[in-house]
């Protein structure tokens, strides 16, 4: 189990920049089955899940080069089917959440697709039932193996529909719409995710032949074609990144510069930091974060009850940044009401925090209220151990907040999620080792 041992209470000052982003990678590598010819994929963050489902890849037969730092090939002209029935895939399958989205592009042009049940971060439920559904609607058989908890989906066709999906899921629209590709005649998504990751992999298929339409709203309408080609793209700058970025900066009361973050489709997350009181500036393509040195005050509602800040479906604010903004609000001046309505287990991590010295009341498993310390008395070190991607981070913020040494263990849990964190902040100023 790696470690990171922080010494905290230091301002941080320069320049970093997003790697790419890591929800959106798990979708695009998947998608490279849908065609037998060559695909070039820049930006690809290198970071443990992502590499993974490369490794992934690899073994079921994907011809991959890399070309540069972030930059790959795939070509999947001689997939190996056989290993999907393998004890290694069943293995290695299960411990990647992303792992899901190999499902659709198999069923579209093979036929067939298995998967394990996928492990990954430990927030609570993550159910597959929007993906499956929308998959037998299209046409194919469903079966399960309880003794081996494996998944299963066969088709001899796959045929359009109309589709009500039953929650607006981002992998479960981006399986079912990789699936509707190659199926015959018309597919019709309503209540589909539109997220940018999504968009992002709806334009590139249809750079690949694709007919989708409808890309940025929740109703998608996509008309089947025979096969695929191929193409390139690169990936969008990692927007929970850039946010875990914007709260660091306001915690160390830092003044930091977070290059090239695609402004136009970071959606509510400049504006709910502004929220809690800080300052986000936009300078070209850039955000700047002046230092706080006054410290940030949260603002109310309009008729003076507390601020509550919300996951929603896009374009409302991505569940995965909750986390860092509760952490944020812990030296804000005022309090605020988390509210995190997607995973029953994500803010378990609170109690670390408290640890620390933060005023937190946690409500019940979904709302945790807080109460800023507005800098009048810090964090204290602590020794804690990081449950998933977005709390290790957390909690390694709140550690380069804090007065003292701070060690975090299971490190592994941010290194899914962050490429090289700590190279990256030693660069800015954070006295930060990994042992």
């Amino acid at each position: 189990m790696g470690t990171f041992r922080i010494e905290g209470g230091h301002q941080l000052h320069g320049e970093i920049t997003p790697q790419g982003a890591k929800n959106e990678a798990l979708q695009i590598l998947c998608a490279v089955l849908l065609s037998e010819e060559k695909i070039t994929i820049n930006n690809i963050p290198d970071i443990v899940d992502v590499n993974k489902l490369i490794a992934l890849l690899e073994d079921l037969g994907v011809k991959i080069q890399k070309k540069g730092s972030g930059s790959y090939t795939f070509k999947a002209d001689d997939v190996n089917l056989d290993y999907l029935q393998s004890a290694k895939f069943k293995e290695d399958g299960r411990g990647l959440r992303g792992s899901i989205m190999l499902v659709g592009p198999l069923l579209a042009r093979f036929g067939k697709g298995y998967i394990p049940k996928p492990g990954g971060d430990k927030i609570g439920r993550r159910r597959l039932d929007t993906h499956f559904e929308g998959f037998i609607k299209l046409g194919a058989q469903f079966r399960y193996n309880k003794e081996e908890h494996f998944y299963g989906v066969e088709a001899d066709k796959l045929t359009g529909t109309y589709m009500l999906l039953d929650e607006a899921s981002v992998t479960g629209t981006a399986n079912i719409v990789m699936a509707a590709v190659l199926a015959e005649g018309t597919t019709t998504i309503y209540n589909a995710a539109c997220e940018p990751y999504l968009q992002q992999l709806c334009k590139m298929l249809n750079r690949m032949g694709a007919k989708i339409s409808g890309i940025g709203s929740n109703l998608l309408k996509i008309e089947g074609v025979d096969s695929l080609g191929g193409t390139e793209h690169t990936m969008l700058p990692d927007m929970i990144e850039i946010g875990s970025w914007i709260g660091l900066a306001a915690m160390t009361q830092s003044e930091l510069t977070i290059k090239n973050v695609s402004w136009d489709d970071l959606g509510q997350i400049p504006t709910v930091f502004r929220k809690l009181g800080i300052t986000v500036e936009r300078k070209d393509d850039d955000i700047f974060i002046p230092k706080h040195e006054e410290g940030y005050e949260i603002q109310n509602f309009i008729d003076g009850s507390i601020l509550t800040i919300a996951d929603a479906p896009w374009p409302g604010l991505t569940p995965d940044l909750l986390s860092i903004i509760l952490v944020v609000a812990t030296q804000a001046r005022g309090e605020v009401l988390i509210h995190q309505k997607m995973f029953e287990s994500r803010l378990f991590f609170v109690d670390k925090l408290i640890d620390m010295g933060a005023k937190i009341i946690l409500c019940d498993p979904h709302r945790a209220t807080v109460i800023g310390h507005d800098f009048k008395s810090t964090l204290k070190a602590t020794t804690m151990v990081s449950p998933d991607i977005r709390a290790g981070v957390s909690l390694l913020i709140a550690a380069l907040s804090a007065k003292g040494t701070s060690t975090i263990h299971n490190i592994e849990q941010i290194d899914r999620g962050y490429e090289n964190i700590d190279e990256r902040l030693r660069a800015i100023g954070a006295q930060i080792v990994r042992v």
